[in-house]
């Protein structure tokens, strides 16, 4: 039991990453991302494959970063010809086209079947190796949560919640909305390869189904219900999210369901709570705190 709590603490922290890095485009940009687990499966596949080639880890960790970075810059430069909603759509098709690209590259990505064995001797192939995760993932959640906190009382936090509120009010101020947009994707991008990386590890395993536009469901799910464009709110909504997730296993050994089954509840389940949640607390369990002017 002590090592399911572990193993779902392990997992809550590092999808906390990935919708803390979420929060910074859609909670405090308005930015409406729906591939964002685009970023998180190139930080995955970084790692996959630089274990597969004997790449040494530090350079498949930057080149990781860098790609990550790359491909939010190409993302946020689709803002100069998209509206909102049609670059949310276009997102989307981006992350889906990754997938496909790792899903028949066999030779480089492993395809379906995904790259297995990613270990590193004496690190994630021990058996006490979830001890090691559990304080990686909560050394680099608190830095990250802290780093957030700190980003959203600064003068650039400042100005990507007034570009959310107030786009042209921005403009008109000297703000250059594109490249404000564009850093908070770029640092967006390289929080959820770090989380990526970390899961890769963790799991000794990455495959396609990283990439699954559901998972993005879920980590939106995980902002929303929380509370979106609150660092709290996010990672409550986090250990809601995967402590459900993680509980499915149970009912289905218990009433003797199937696998895909089960699968589906699942969804179901967090599609249930996100629309309760919408209908009775819209604005997240735990709110941004908005200052208004009177």
């Amino acid at each position: 039991m002590f090592e399911f709590l572990l193993h779902v603490i392990i997992m809550t922290g590092i999808y906390g990453l990935i919708a803390l890095a979420l929060n910074i485009q859609a909670g405090w940009t308005g930015l409406l991302n729906f591939g964002h687990i685009a970023f998180v499966g190139i930080g995955a596949y970084a790692i996959g494959i630089g274990m597969m080639w004997d790449i040494p880890l530090l350079l498949s960790i930057l080149v990781g970063l860098a790609i990550a970075a790359l491909l939010a810059l190409a993302i946020g430069m689709l803002g100069r010809k998209l509206a909102a909603d049609y670059w949310g759509i276009a997102t989307l098709a981006v992350a889906e086209i990754i997938r496909m690209i790792v899903f028949n590259e066999d030779e480089l990505t492993g395809g379906a079947q995904g790259i297995s064995h990613i270990v590193i001797h004496g690190f994630n192939d021990t058996a006490g190796s979830s001890y090691t995760f559990f304080i990686i993932t909560a050394v680099l959640l608190c830095i990250t949560a802290l780093l957030c906190r700190q980003v959203y009382m600064s003068k650039f936090g400042r100005a990507l919640r007034l570009i959310r509120e107030e786009p042209q009010l921005a403009m008109c101020l000297g703000y250059h909305v594109l490249s404000i947009k564009c850093q908070a994707l770029v640092l967006s991008s390289m929080i959820s390869a770090v989380a990526g990386m970390i899961l890769a590890l963790y799991m000794n395993y990455v495959s396609p189904d990283y990439l699954l536009s559901s998972e993005t469901f879920v980590i939106w799910s995980m902002v929303i219900i929380g509370g979106i464009g609150r660092v709290s709110g996010v990672l409550l909504g986090s250990l809601i999210i995967e402590l459900l997730y993680n509980f499915i296993p149970f009912a289905k050994d218990i009433f003797n369901i199937s696998a895909d089954t089960s699968g589906a509840i699942r969804l179901g389940l967090i599609g249930f709570i996100l629309l309760l949640c919408l209908l009775k607390k819209s604005d997240g369990l735990i709110p941004e705190q908005v200052r208004e002017i009177r």
